[in-house]
């Protein structure tokens, strides 16, 4: 069964920690994400969509140990600020997530077990740098001009202790066989750069923390001095929000729980999204656990790029140059923020994100571009009493952009929202050219059916449009049924 025949599509993203408040660069994984999910759900697939938080590791105690706070009421507290950001950005997600779940706790001590079983789980004394920002052990090669290339603001640690070490040195030859498949990870460089690791640098990875340092984890089966290493634990989400290893916990009657593990990553196609950083820890060190688990390993991990801020820094809160996206919410509203994550940010490359940028975005190709559009189209309709019945659409029901098809099936959202821009500016210079609002007065009927075929394609754009911003989609498709005109700007023009 290809992935096109499969009736079930899972997403999920990764889960941020709860150390700092929600920043812009997890919002724009977050709409990513949402914008497949709902792309599918139009194909007529059965969608899961999750998200959640990452809830142990030693960031989070030492953060909760700063604000004089008990860890758990602490990430209880940062955890509902996620969830208020998946509201703020209209996010569609069908679980939310958090590794203090007990249930999720019980996964991933599973886990443990099923790779203890292989003879995949050792101890052993190991010394060498610890980043407290990446939660992990790196080596000199990691470093540029002596800090972790992800988290320049913090010094690597000089950490020695006995551990448990997860042996995926056995799965090399799996894994390149893995990798070898060309939708295993978009975009192809990052499955470049994946191979590359496999073969040159991957090492066997500590999985486990002396409880006596730090506490603040999953209890490892059978060594109450250890605590697993947070990305064992947290990798075990995308599966443990399924309700593996048992049917998910839903409100259907005892008896009747359905396995959402079995219909959407078993049967399913299974796709994460996850930051660029992120590719030995999600593509490798993740897949290696699931192979020596026996389970089957992501279909598709898509990567994208980071958002930068002034002169090409990388936005981070250790760095403190982030941008919260709630205050941009407030004054242009949710399906701004939207388009501009989407269509004006890179999918898989670095981008700027700067307020300056955003607000000329904003006014050229909402305000003055797709509101316009919709203000012109609309007015002409209501005015001259140019109506389109269901029929009329539905007979046009095919005219979908193949480009936009192609793009969503190979993740590049940002050339999806790139081609429905384009079909905007067409019809923008067709009224133009055209100029049914002249032609009236001498061909009333000529006039009619341009006016006409506007309106059957402004309702084809704003179903292209679903996935990227749902409520101005929704706005136009209502303005078509009722045949009214805009009582006020789609989008107000901010000086």
């Amino acid at each position: 069964m290809t992935s096109k025949e499969k009736k079930s599509f899972y997403i999920t993203t990764t889960i941020p920690y709860v150390n700092a408040d929600p920043h812009i660069g997890f919002a724009l994984e977050l709409v990513q994400s949402d914008a497949i999910a709902r792309y599918q759900r139009l194909l007529g697939k059965e969608v899961f969509f999750s998200t959640g938080t990452d809830e142990h590791g030693q960031k989070i105690w030492e953060a909760s140990q700063k604000e004089s706070e008990e860890v758990q009421a602490y990430v209880d507290r940062y955890a509902q600020k996620f969830l208020d950001l998946k509201i703020l950005l209209n996010i569609s997600n069908d679980r939310f997530i958090r590794t203090t779940d007990p249930l999720h706790i019980k996964a991933a001590q599973e886990l443990w077990r099923l790779c203890d079983k292989k003879d995949d789980i050792y101890k052993k004394k190991y010394k060498g740098l610890y980043c407290v920002g990446c939660e992990k052990f790196i080596t000199e090669r990691d470093l540029i001009n002596g800090k972790c290339e992800f988290h320049p603001t913090l010094t690597p640690e000089i950490v020695e202790e006995e551990n448990y070490f997860f042996k995926i040195s056995k799965y090399k030859d799996q894994l390149l066989e893995y990798l070898n498949k060309p939708k295993s990870i978009f975009p192809e460089w990052r499955r470049q750069e994946a191979i590359e690791f496999v073969k040159e640098n991957m090492e066997d990875f500590s999985v486990s923390r002396n409880a006596e340092r730090f506490s603040w984890g999953v209890a490892v089966p059978g060594d109450e001095k250890q605590v697993m290493y947070v990305w064992f634990d947290a990798f075990v989400n995308y599966i443990s929000t399924l309700g593996w290893p048992n049917p998910h916990p839903s409100p259907l009657p005892k008896g009747e729980r359905e396995n959402l593990f079995q219909k959407f990553w078993v049967d399913g196609e299974h796709i994460q999204t996850a930051g660029k950083d992120m590719v030995k820890f999600q593509s490798v060190m993740w897949q290696g656990m699931l192979m020596s688990a026996g389970l089957p390993t992501t279909d598709t991990v898509v990567y994208h790029g980071f958002i930068t801020g002034e002169g090409g820094v990388k936005m981070s809160k250790s760095i403190g140059n982030v941008i919260n996206p709630s205050e941009i919410v407030k004054e242009y509203g949710t399906d701004a923020l939207r388009y501009f994550l989407l269509r004006e940010i890179s999918t898989f490359e670095d981008s700027p994100f700067t307020m300056e940028r955003f607000k000329e975005a904003y006014n050229a190709n909402l305000a003055n571009g797709l509101g316009n559009l919709v203000s012109r189209v609309m007015t002409m309709a209501s005015t001259h009493g140019v109506i389109v019945s269901d029929g009329e659409i539905e007979a046009d029901r095919d005219n979908i952009q193949e480009a936009v098809v192609n793009y969503y099936d190979s993740f590049n959202i940002q050339m999806v929202t790139e081609s429905i821009w384009s079909l905007i500016s067409l019809l923008d210079s067709n009224i133009q050219q055209e100029q049914p609002f002249k032609l009236v007065k001498t061909s009333p009927q000529k006039a009619k059916d341009i006016i006409k075929h506007c309106v059957v394609t402004l309702f084809y754009i704003s179903k292209y449009l679903e996935p990227i911003m749902p409520n101005t989609a929704e706005i136009i498709k209502k303005l078509i049924k009722e045949n009214k005109k805009p009582e006020t700007p789609l989008f107000p023009r901010k000086e």
